[in-house]
């Protein structure tokens, strides 16, 4: 999201320029962080599959609150002080850097190689990040905020100065795939943030189309997340990391005065879990969230996500391991709706046993049998609905619209 991320950068600036540069020599022996063949991040030499956030609300104790949920990366600015703290409660963080404008850049170059050097020896530092999203320009489309030979170019002056860090660029829903993948020298980590839940009739305000909506593809349900996510893999390739950017805020709460109370509308949980969960469906390598600095306590959506990320945090692992193969058929019995989108799956390997992911992309009632289960015994719910029907080699579920179903299938 680029609202106020201009903002950020310049105090990051101005607070590199306020560090000393450090004496300590960059250690040749730093770990090496880098997206595997699949796209999932390799940290000291494991796979782990990430829970971020751009920030945290703006109350006492959230920092910690996020670290006991279960996520582990936060944005930390570009201070040693914020890294220690985030170091401190387990977390990873990362800083936005900015880009190396064509005018004045040796002055650019100083203060970005102050921030650099002051933290790229931290434990904490997971990646560093650019510009966010460079193409994207407000009722403007057809200009480009940030051109890639800009951040490419930036992203060269960076990895020379740390070869031990990836990079990661935030595109914006909208543009072409070939158009983003001009940027793909600049980045490790490809992500995009999408926000669809957005109330009906709001008025006009930034990031959005003149429609009212934020992406602009046909499907302007909570399922058009999973196909963004399909579309930055084609920009990123196999071999990239890809994360998506999911919403953590209401839109109405975004506009400094004059919001309308009625238009004030927060993901609920059902819908945050079938954001994350058909995200990594769609074989996303890390889940990041925007907003939550918009997000007043008395808000649901915090304590709301606190508890989706629990419920992801415990299969972290399975999570972070390529897929298991699992060869499944789907028969769907009529609910008295047309099939749209319908189910969506993923399996992963569970320790002995397997994690079957499913989500209901379609704006309908759906019910399904899961067929070629045979080799398994058992059958789990791991939270919400247990109203499954589970016989030998077959599971027949309904699903309410965007609903998400998570199952331990056990041999034992």
């Amino acid at each position: 999201m680029t609202m106020n991320r201009r903002h950020f950068l310049q105090t990051a600036a101005l607070a590199a320029t306020a560090l000393p540069v450090t004496t300590r020599a960059f250690a040749a022996t730093s770990p090496t962080i880098h997206p595997d063949r699949d796209g999932m991040l390799r940290v000291r030499g494991k796979r782990e599959f990430i829970l971020g956030l751009y920030q945290v609300p703006k109350h006492d104790g959230a920092l910690r609150e996020a670290g006991e949920a279960g996520f582990n990366l936060i944005n930390r600015g570009a201070t040693r002080a914020a890294y220690d703290e985030a170091h401190a409660l387990g977390l990873w963080g990362w800083s936005a850097l900015g880009s190396l404008p064509a005018e004045r850049r040796a002055d650019a170059e100083i203060r970005m190689k102050q921030t650099i050097e002051t933290l790229r020896d931290h434990p904490a530092l997971l990646y560093w990040e650019t510009e966010d999203e460079p193409t994207f320009v407000w009722n403007e489309p057809r200009k480009q905020r940030v051109p890639a030979e800009q951040i490419n170019a930036t992203a060269a002056f960076i990895r020379r100065l740390d070869p031990a860090h990836p990079l990661y660029l935030n595109q914006s829903p909208t543009n072409l795939v070939s158009t983003l993948q001009t940027y793909n020298p600049g980045a490790d980590i490809v992500a995009t943030d999408i926000y669809p839940v957005i109330p009906r009739g709001i008025r006009e305000m930034y990031a959005l189309w003149p429609d009212g909506r934020q992406g602009d593809l046909l499907n302007d349900t909570l399922s058009q997340v999973g196909q963004y996510a399909d579309k930055m893999r084609t920009v990123a390739g196999p071999h990239r990391a890809v994360f998506t950017v999911l919403q953590g805020f209401a839109w109405e709460m975004l506009r400094e005065k004059d919001r309308n109370p009625a238009m004030v509308l927060y993901p609920t949980a059902a819908q945050l879990r079938f954001m994350a969960w058909q995200s990594i469906v769609h074989g996303v390598n890390g889940l990041v969230w925007w907003g939550l600095a918009y997000t007043p306590p008395e808000a649901p959506l915090w304590n709301d996500l606190k508890t989706v990320v629990r419920e992801l945090a415990q299969f972290r692992a399975a999570l972070a391991a390529p897929p298991a193969k699992l060869s499944l058929k789907l028969t769907y019995h009529d609910t008295g709706h047309s099939l749209d989108r319908g189910i969506e799956w993923l399996a992963k390997p569970l320790g002995r046993d397997t994690l079957l992911i499913a989500v209901n992309a379609d704006n309908n009632p759906v019910e399904v049998t899961f067929e070629g289960l045979g080799r398994y015994r058992r059958v789990e719910s791991q939270f919400g609905s247990t109203s499954f029907v589970w016989t030998k080699g077959g599971l027949r579920e309904q699903f309410e619209p965007f609903g998400t179903r998570v199952w331990r299938l056990s041999a034992r």
